[in-house]
């Protein structure tokens, strides 16, 4: 299992590549929230997430050969630029899996830094397979969104530049999909001081993660219904659950109606934009989902690549 000795060698292969983002406070925010809440921004990451960083160490460290031959991943979005844009900067080759639902900017995005997308339909197919059977065609490797130690290390180094900023917290927060950016912030932030809690949002209609920790095991589920499509994962990986448990992370879940609140509140007081993913983490303060009265708390925001006319759409007032 990975340790914060990773996270730190992540943070020095990117150091200089990725955006040192910064840490927002808002007087507002904490009134709403009756905490003293440092929100690290993530959405003004190189591709607008943090998904960047893991993705840039783990082909960091691939041989050219390797390289060469090409990389295969699988994402709704914020990972499949994150791997186009590193592969771009370390001269590999890339193949996205992309679900033909994906928002139009992402896709867009993607092959804007000259990734090849290959799209199925989210309901009825395997994105897995089909990343697999394109590994296995053309001899290139497999870069998954979290499942993997290298991309969860990367993931991690947000945490330890909010730290860094932050003084001491009494509890980090970070949206939570497949599990990456958790695990990572958990390895990363236990690391520096393992009496900090370590908590996760996900959408209410996509608690997979929540589902499985509560049961000790890992628990699959249909493809969640809800705006946040980066948080559409069915189920965490062996790996990501392992490390979750193992560092008592706490998992909440919030409404697609507290991350439109909470995606406006980011836009009116904050100037931010940020995607209904990336607004997870503080939507559970703003919605009491997560009760930290009195706390100093870091909050991740993973990201802000949400197209325009959408974007107006979901935090128009209704």
């Amino acid at each position: 299992m990975i340790g914060v000795d990773d996270v730190r060698a992540a943070a020095a292969r990117l150091a200089g590549i990725a955006h040192r983002t910064p840490v927002v406070t808002s007087r507002t925010l904490d009134e709403r929230a009756g905490a003293t809440v440092f929100l690290k921004c993530e959405n003004m990451q190189r591709m607008g997430a943090f998904k960047f960083r893991g993705a840039y160490n783990r082909i960091a460290q691939m041989t050219q050969e390797e390289r060469e031959r090409g990389i295969v991943a699988f994402s709704s979005g914020n990972h499949a630029q994150g791997v186009a844009l590193a592969a771009k900067l370390l001269g590999a080759r890339a193949t996205i899996v992309m679900p033909s639902d994906a928002p139009a900017s992402k896709l867009a995005a993607t092959r804007g830094y000259g990734a090849e997308v290959v799209e199925y339909e989210r309901a009825r197919s395997h994105r897995e397979e089909i990343a697999q059977s394109l590994c296995d065609e053309r001899g290139a490797t497999l870069v998954p969104p979290f499942d993997d130690e290298r991309i969860i290390a990367g993931a991690g180094t947000a945490a330890l530049e909010l730290l860094d900023e932050a003084g001491n917290l009494d509890a980090i927060v970070t949206p939570v999909g497949g599990g990456g950016l958790l695990s990572g912030t958990a390895v990363a932030v236990h690391g520096v001081d393992e009496h900090i809690a370590i908590y996760g949002v996900e959408p209410e209609t996509g608690d997979d993660v929540r589902q499985s920790l509560e049961r000790g095991q890992v628990v699959r589920i249909p493809v969640p219904q809800t705006i946040a499509d980066g948080l559409q994962t069915q189920a965490p990986s062996p790996l990501t659950f392992d490390i979750m448990r193992a560092h008592g992370v706490r998992v909440v879940v919030v409404s697609d109606n507290d991350l439109r609140a909470a995606m406006r509140f980011a836009f009116e007081r904050l100037k931010l934009v940020v995607e209904p993913s990336g607004a997870a983490g503080f939507a559970a303060l703003l919605s009491g989902a997560l009760n930290l009265a009195g706390k100093r708390v870091g909050v991740v925001i993973s990201g802000g690549n949400v197209d325009a006319e959408r974007y107006a759409a979901l935090i128009a007032i209704t």
